[in-house]
């Protein structure tokens, strides 16, 4: 009985009704929406970290890290590798020789990180060979192909089959140089990785710094899927105590840190936007109660007990707040659905984003999860601003209720 007068009540006065639920829907879609944007956003920073740049763990010699110098690798490399891809969890595994270097064109030069990787194994490890935007992923030159990024080619000021020279040190500390020829220029999200790495065989980054075979300077590991990678970290630092391992968050604590901020910033957002709500619902219940305050009055007056009137003014907000929540969850859901195939277009700050590593192009997603919790907060919401308006007309006295006009 009180379920459904509650309910006829809330569409007595059909227009402050609507405004109301309008008012929630807004409110609850942007939240909602913004959620999903900024989950997306993080997320696909998350996978380019990921499956871009330092994938999800890597093996460095003890005091690598520190040093960057040549002289500081893993040896027995093969015997490692082919330990670690028996566990079932990884994906792939590619060793690196690492050499910091000049690499010169007939215009200019900089200053690079030169990484020597077996094509085949990385292309298990990273999705660089999928980042390519002319050229070709180690194919088209015979002799000494290099991968480039597109800021370090404009940078250079060459493009495919062009010739560049490189300067490195060699292992007894000789300056050696050698001649490489573009095959292939790719972009990523991040153009300071782009501008800062080179890629070519290790075999021709072998020959140049004069180091042996089966060494490496770093040893990624990409695992089959996300928050494996600490118990496989755990588990390879008990069988190889004296390599440095470190998952993606440590490598980039930048990137755990931005991760943890954005879920904080989502919160705050959220919590805005609900007690927004919450103020906007109780000044609406409290216009309605001063509206009704004769009927109020007279319903007191024929029996019905403060506890049901009380009961009575919940309700109705509740049937406000979620008819309103519903509303904006179903537009949010749908447009998130819409824009996670075609994606939100960020390219007018495509610099300043490509710059910190991020796209330009956000697909936005959203779980079943937080649609649930942003479900609960929206009637909790409702059923708090809902006490103070309530408390209001039970304390109503029926006599002068009923006298005013």
């Amino acid at each position: 009985m009180i379920w459904s007068v509650s309910w006829r009540n809330v569409w007595i006065s059909r227009t402050r009704s609507l405004v109301i639920i309008s008012a929630i829907a807004l409110g609850v879609f942007a939240g909602v929406y913004t959620i999903a944007f900024m989950l997306g956003w993080v997320n696909q920073r998350v996978d380019n970290v990921i499956k871009t740049e330092v994938s999800h763990i890597q093996l460095h010699q003890a005091n690598y890290l520190q040093t960057n110098e040549v002289n500081d690798y893993i040896t027995d490399i093969n015997s490692i590798k082919e330990n670690i891809e028996k566990n079932p969890n990884v994906a792939g595994v590619s060793t690196r020789l690492i050499a910091t270097c000049m690499i010169s064109s007939a215009e200019t030069g900089s200053g690079v990180q030169m990484v020597g990787i077996d094509p085949e194994n990385e292309q298990k490890v990273t999705n660089l060979h999928t980042k390519i935007i002319d050229g070709a992923y180690f194919e088209g030159v015979k002799r000494n192909p290099i991968v480039i990024g597109e800021k370090l080619a404009k940078k250079l000021k060459v493009k495919v089959r062009s010739k560049i020279v490189v300067t490195v040190t060699e292992m007894d500390g000789t300056l050696s140089g050698g001649a490489f020829r573009v095959a292939g220029i790719f972009k990523t999200a991040n153009s300071t990785y782009d501008e800062m790495r080179a890629f070519v065989r290790m075999e021709d980054l072998q020959n140049l710094i004069k180091i042996d075979d089966n060494v490496a300077h770093e040893m990624a590991i990409l695992m089959i899927e996300n928050n494996i990678e600490n118990e496989m970290a755990d588990q390879l630092r008990t069988e190889y105590p004296n390599l440095q391992i470190m998952t993606w968050t440590e490598l980039m604590p930048e990137m755990k840190m931005l991760n943890e901020s954005m879920n904080f910033m989502m919160y705050i957002f959220v919590v805005i936007i609900l007690l927004a709500l919450g103020f906007g619902i109780v000044n609406t219940m409290l216009m309605v109660i001063l509206e009704r305050v004769k009927e109020l009055g007279m319903l007191m007056a024929v029996g019905m007990n403060r506890l049901r009137v009380f009961t009575m003014i919940v309700l109705e907000t509740i049937f406000l707040s979620l008819v309103g929540g519903i509303v904006g969850i179903a537009f949010a859901v749908v447009l998130t659905i819409i824009t996670s195939n075609t994606g939100v277009d960020l390219s007018l700050w495509a610099e300043g984003l490509s710059s910190a590593g991020f796209d330009t192009m956000v697909y936005p997603e959203i779980g079943i999860d937080s649609v649930i919790v942003v479900t609960i907060l929206v009637i909790l919401t409702g059923i708090l601003s809902s006490i103070y308006p309530a408390r209001k007309a039970i304390k109503l006295n029926p006599a002068e209720a009923l006298r005013i006009e």
